[in-house]
C-alpha cells in the first residue's frame, strides 16, 4: 500500500495586515508637522499614513491589507454606557478631513477600506480575527484550499493586544512616532506585560 502525500504539504499560509485606520491617522496627525498643499488642505497625517503602509508593505510583506475606519456617530458603546468617551476633545477639522482623505490613499494602493454605523475599527478588526482564526483560504478559482491566514494588526492602540494569539494573530504597534515599532506576538505580550 502506497501513502497518498498529503495535500496540506502545498498550502501556503497568507498574511493578512488588518488596519486601524483611524489609530494610525490619528498618531501620524500628532507626530508630524502640519504640512499642507499649496492650496492650504492639511497633509501632514496623510504623509504619515503613506509612510506607514510604505513601511507596513516593506517589513511585513502582507498578501492582503483591509482597512478599518470609525465612523464620526455614536456607537453601540455610546447606547450602552452615555458617559462613553464624555470627556474627549472634539476630532480637530484639520484631522477630520485627512481621516476623510485617507479613503483616497487607501484606494490609490488598492486597500479595501470598511466601517459599519454603530461600530468602532475595533469592532470590525475583532470581527475579522474571531471569523478568520483557524480557517482555511478557498478562494482558489479550482476549489482548492490555498492555506491558513495569519494576520497581523497595524495599530497604535494597545487594547488590540488582546486580540493576540500565539503567532497566528499578531499586533504591529508604533512605540514612539512613526518608526519605531514593534511586532507583538503572545509571547512578546506576556514579556511585556507578565500575562
Amino acid at each position: 500500500m502506497t501513502k497518498q502525500p498529503s495535500k496540506l504539504k502545498n498550502l501556503k499560509t497568507s498574511k493578512l495586515v488588518l488596519l486601524d485606520a483611524h489609530a494610525i491617522i490619528h498618531r501620524a496627525y500628532h507626530a508630524l508637522p502640519d504640512f499642507a498643499t499649496s492650496q492650504g488642505e492639511p497633509t501632514g497625517a496623510l504623509y504619515g499614513l503613506v509612510a506607514m503602509l510604505i513601511k507596513i508593505i516593506s517589513d511585513l510583506k502582507p498578501d492582503y491589507i483591509v482597512a478599518c475606519f470609525d465612523l464620526p456617530e455614536p456607537t453601540h458603546r455610546h447606547e450602552a454606557y452615555g458617559a462613553y468617551k464624555a470627556g474627549r476633545a472634539k476630532t480637530d477639522e484639520n484631522l477630520a478631513i485627512q481621516l476623510e482623505r485617507a479613503k483616497d490613499v487607501f484606494s490609490a494602493f488598492g486597500i479595501p477600506a470598511y466601517s459599519s454605523p454603530g461600530f468602532e475599527a475595533d469592532d470590525i478588526l475583532g470581527t475579522i480575527v474571531k471569523s478568520l482564526k483557524g480557517r482555511t483560504l478557498n478562494s482558489n478559482s479550482k476549489g482548492s484550499t490555498l492555506g491558513s491566514v495569519e494576520m497581523v494588526i497595524a495599530s497604535g492602540d494597545m487594547d488590540t493586544l488582546q486580540l493576540v494569539e500565539g503567532d497566528k494573530v499578531k499586533v504591529f504597534t508604533l512605540k514612539r512616532g512613526l518608526n519605531d515599532t514593534i511586532l507583538y506576538n503572545e509571547k512578546k505580550v506576556e514579556e511585556r506585560f507578565g500575562f
